[in-house]
């Protein structure tokens, strides 16, 4: 067992392990609310585009103070130096899940969806109700390290799949749109780069699965 589970079960109370789960808790809920910002904009519900837009905004604010937050407490704590930095890039790698989420509305925000075909609106919900899973079941899969360290990896192979199916979404979206006749070429680019800031939203999350794997191999 690595040295970083062994502190986790010893200190499930301290302050830096509670503010990793809540910057999961934020993670989490950014990438609901872009699941409800796609939604908005396909339907043109234009209150609840902005409200779920600037609920993201504020998150991904908010999970970038926790980061930096637990950066501090681990680094001054008593931790290993190789258990340390495990816990780091494992915060760093949920971090760009918020990230991408913030990028996806930017781009989302910039597309005029009117000019979008019914057929590539659908494919912009089932990505982001995709990239949701895959978040949902990160932090169950991070939530394990601490709980249940023994379902960890089972929860991990969860986030991967999921992804797998994020990434068969997004190959769908290009065949489609290169299908598609799109009015304008800027709209098509915008269209693209929504699908990928989406599909980097799942590859983070595959990102920080990898690395829990790292964090329960290690001895």
């Amino acid at each position: 067992m690595s040295e970083l589970i062994k502190w986790f079960e010893k200190r499930r109370e301290t302050k830096a392990l509670t503010m990793i789960q809540q910057h999961l808790a934020i993670t989490t809920s950014i990438v609901e609310d872009l699941e409800k910002a796609v939604e908005a904009a396909v339907s043109d519900d234009l209150e609840t585009l902005q409200n779920s837009v600037g609920r993201i905004t504020n998150g991904e604010k908010e999970a970038d103070s926790l980061r930096r937050k637990v950066m501090d407490e681990v680094s001054k704590g008593e931790l290993p130096p190789t258990a340390r930095e495990d816990i780091m890039h494992l915060v760093k790698r949920v971090d760009m899940v918020a990230d991408w989420s913030r990028e996806s509305t930017r781009v989302l925000m910039a597309t005029p969806m009117k000019h979008v075909p019914a057929s590539i609106k659908k494919e912009f919900v089932e990505m982001a109700r995709g990239v949701k899973r895959c978040a949902v079941l990160l932090q169950k899969c991070i939530n394990k390290i601490i709980t249940k360290p023994e379902e960890a990896l089972q929860a991990a192979d969860a986030v991967e799949r999921e992804e797998e199916k994020v990434d068969d979404l997004h190959e769908e979206a290009r065949i489609l749109l290169g299908k598609e006749n799109l009015q304008m070429a800027g709209i098509a680019v915008l269209v693209g780069q929504l699908f990928e800031a989406m599909e980097m939203i799942a590859d983070a999350c595959e990102d920080a699965c990898d690395q829990v794997r790292v964090i329960m191999v290690r001895k």
